[in-house]
């Protein structure tokens, strides 16, 4: 039963202003209005439920109150002096002070009946205990302490602050639903921050089955108490791996779904695809994608990783356009395909190349450059056969202090004595490209300790494999050999770098591979005088220093003698130049041999080199027209003439106009943004240059997705696989940083299916389905 208002008290509230940071109005009308709820709690109150400018009516609960209190307060409302208030105060009994009601502090808010002290905003708006009594004075049970103290304690709860928030949020014109329901937030932000422990697993490649349960208790010690939310029974707390597998396939489609949507507005396309073994015995086809943006800037994405029964050419090329397909690539735009050269990639009868330009005939086919680089290294190195027994030899001396704790320990101290550090004897793997460089440099740098390691194992400890090291290791030609490779691998460790950035293009083959041709030669060339501060040129002065290599007896001979033959010395002239004729030429040649027959012929992409600046002032212009036709049946069927015009234009403004000291990639990019002017004057130029750009040359990212792969799934996830997998890595190699995810489109997917975990607004768009 509602109690009607009292004159007094209603007086009061009329004559004082609203609270200040509230704003509260009273209604005119004291009668209950529509859309109005009450709470059963004992003592009922009209709330409103669905204005913000509805304030608070002004009623107050409580229509008996003591006549003592009523006669009391009209007295002090209608004399309004201080000598009646002191009075009053003076003779007043123990209880309720009227003149609270008329403090700034508890304007608005504070009210008494028979029953006690109630507070207006927290009857009203009713914020969620979370922690103590479920029946809090001033909101669920009347207030009957009659202390001022008492009454400041309750403006510093949180249950208060929170009232207050909800009625700001009311008055200045955010919705009902988002001021009267908080729980909404706490049980969207609760999804949310499940999301986000989820992704910062995965992005960081850590188990996420095992360690998200963990995760979430740990985020409610540290008093993220809104995780409680996700705990709806003893069965259903969103922490099994059902649960979780969803999550992070929607983390996984937030992420695509941006990807995919400038993939498709790319003018140009292609892709790198490899093949490799996971840890559980799998193949796995990894396809990764390259695009453009409106700006001519090129991206690498990761689009899918595909298990396979094997790896045959028909199932790789099936597998491929199932992808595109499923993804919604556009294969017109389709134009570069790189590999890794392998036989089932690139055959010409039956490979996956030949069998993908069937379907899309516009498909340029590239192999690895990578892969060319460490397969001509690897063949000059064979076609000497001394370099090929020194590469054998320094994958022994790897092998024979890894496998040691006490080798290891001897080569240590061996180095400490010689004062080197950083010591350590690197493997050389002919899967890493650069394996050999860093071997090299290592050993270069504390040979002296190696050797003196070798020596001791071999004749303090009698150790058979130490003597034979030590052997072959302590001779002219190793020891050359060692200093010529230190000489020579930085410049093809060098060139192999820049074929494994992610952008790398074929002006990047034109423009490093000759260059580095050069400097071998140049190395080969220098004959007894080797070139100034090379490795070559101090060689013989480290051999005669007894603080380096002089103190082993390294002999300057060829080779040692054999069936009790002599051994002959020899002079350091006539030494060098053996080594000259026996190592030095036949490896250089051979490496420039390899070099220049796996990247001197570019096939179709040697056709693009008209786009050079230098071309333009050629005063032949056969080569061009020539490579211009080439291009034209290729990518602009019947469009010679058109294309012609384009390029003598071009020139010209390449010689004096815009284009001017520009270099190729400069060019290129120029002509292949979609904000400039160029694409519209020259259209068919436009277009070959955004081929020009995305047409990979190799398939390195291909390899660091499987790096990617290997560190994901190892031998303790060996059941990870399929779509999850494929998800885990999309969330490694092309996930922004935690804070950078839209999360709230993670949610709204989330709700897209019914769900037992709810927020408490029926209205709610989320949450209803």
């Amino acid at each position: 039963m509602h109690e009607s208002e009292s004159s007094p008290s209603h007086s009061v509230l009329e004559s004082k202003s609203s609270h200040e940071s509230l704003n509260l109005a009273h209604e005119s009308d004291s009668s209950p209005s529509p859309g109005l709820e009450y709470y059963n709690t004992g003592y009922d109150m009209p709330i409103a439920s669905n204005s913000a400018d509805q304030g608070f009516s002004g009623e107050i609960v409580g229509q008996e109150n003591s006549r003592q209190n009523a006669a009391v307060t009209q007295a002090a409302i209608a004399e309004g002096t201080e000598e009646t208030s002191s009075k009053i105060n003076k003779h007043r009994r123990s209880g309720f002070n009227p003149e609270w009601l008329s403090m700034p502090q508890y304007t608005g808010w504070l009210y008494h009946t028979q029953h006690g002290m109630f507070c207006r905003l927290c009857r009203q708006h009713k914020p969620a205990n979370k922690k103590g009594t479920n029946k809090r004075p001033f909101v669920e049970v009347a207030a009957e302490t009659y202390r001022k103290d008492y009454i400041d304690r309750h403006i510093k709860t949180d249950h208060h602050q929170e009232s207050i928030r909800c009625q700001a949020s009311l008055s200045s014109g955010v919705s009902v639903i988002d001021s009267f329901e908080p729980t909404i937030v706490l049980e969207h932000k609760a999804i949310i921050g499940g999301f986000k422990c989820l992704y910062w697993l995965v992005k960081n490649e850590i188990a996420h089955h095992t360690n998200y349960p963990k995760l979430l208790t740990l985020a409610e010690l540290l008093g993220c108490d809104y995780f409680e939310k996700l705990k709806i029974d003893q069965r259903n707390n969103y922490r099994s791996h059902r649960i979780i597998d969803e999550m992070l396939e929607i983390l996984a489609e937030v992420l695509e779904e941006p990807i995919l949507n400038k993939i498709r507005s790319s003018r140009a396309l292609s892709l790198e695809i490899d093949e490799s073994t996971d840890v559980s015995v799998s193949k796995q086809l990894d396809i990764h994608i390259r695009y453009l943006d409106k700006e001519g800037h090129v991206f690498n994405q990761f689009l899918d990783l595909v298990s396979v029964n094997d790896g045959k050419a028909n199932t790789i090329v099936t597998a491929v356009k199932e992808v595109l397909l499923k993804k919604g690539i556009p294969t017109e735009k389709l134009y570069g395909l790189g590999t890794d050269g392998a036989a089932v990639m690139t055959g010409r009868v039956n490979g996956v190349a030949k069998q993908l330009k069937e379907s899309f005939p516009k498909l340029v086919a590239v192999a690895c450059a990578a892969h060319k680089l460490a397969l001509a290294c690897k063949d000059a190195s064979n076609s000497v056969k001394y370099m090929a027994t020194f590469r054998d030899h320094l994958q022994d001396l790897y092998l024979f202090f890894h496998n040691s704790a006490n080798r290891t320990a001897t080569l240590k101290a061996a180095s400490t004595t010689l004062g080197l550090t950083d010591l350590k004897v690197k493997e050389v793997k002919d899967t890493r490209w650069l394996s050999q460089h860093k071997a090299i440099v290592m050993l270069q740098k504390n040979l002296a300790a190696v050797l003196g390691a070798l020596a001791e194992e071999a004749e303090i400890r009698k150790c058979p494999t130490a003597k034979g090291l030590y052997t072959f290791c302590a001779t002219y030609r190793f020891v050359a050999s060692v200093y010529l490779q230190a000489d020579v691998l930085p410049h093809l460790a060098c060139l192999s770098k820049v074929f494994q950035k992610a952008h790398v293009n074929f002006v990047h083959i034109k423009e490093q591979v000759p260059v580095t041709i050069q400097t071998l030669r140049d190395i080969r060339d220098a004959g007894l005088t080797p070139i100034p501060r090379s490795f070559l040129s101090h060689f013989h002065t480290d051999l005669e220093d007894p603080d380096k290599l002089g103190a082993f007896d390294i002999k300057y001979e060829e080779e040692r003698g054999r069936r009790g033959e002599a051994v002959q010395d020899h002079s350091r002239v006539a030494q060098w130049g053996r080594f000259q004729q026996q190592v030095i030429q036949p490896y250089i040649t051979g490496l420039e041999t390899e070099l220049e027959r796996r990247f001197q012929e570019m096939d179709i992409l040697g056709a693009f080199h008209f786009l050079r600046p230098q071309s333009a002032a050629l005063p032949d212009y056969t080569m061009e027209v020539s490579q211009l036709q080439i291009l034209e049946k290729r990518f602009c069927p019947d469009q010679e003439k058109v294309l012609l015009q384009e390029w003598f234009s071009f020139k010209n403004h390449v010689l004096t106009g815009p284009f001017q000291n520009k270099s190729q990639e400069e060019l290129l990019r120029l002509l292949a943004s979609e904000y400039d002017e160029w694409a519209d004057l020259y259209p068919c130029l436009s277009l070959l240059a955004s081929i020009a750009l995305i047409v990979p040359v190799s398939s390195v990212n291909c390899e660091r997705d499987f790096s990617a792969m290997n560190r994901i799934k190892t031998d303790l996830r060996n059941r990870l696989q399929g779509e999850h997998l494929a998800a885990c890595l999309r969330i490694s190699i092309n996930g922004p940083l935690p804070k950078e995810v839209p999360y709230d489109r993670a949610l709204e997917i989330f709700f897209s299916k019914p769900r037992k975990i709810r927020c408490s607004d029926r209205a709610c768009k989320l949450c209803t389905n």
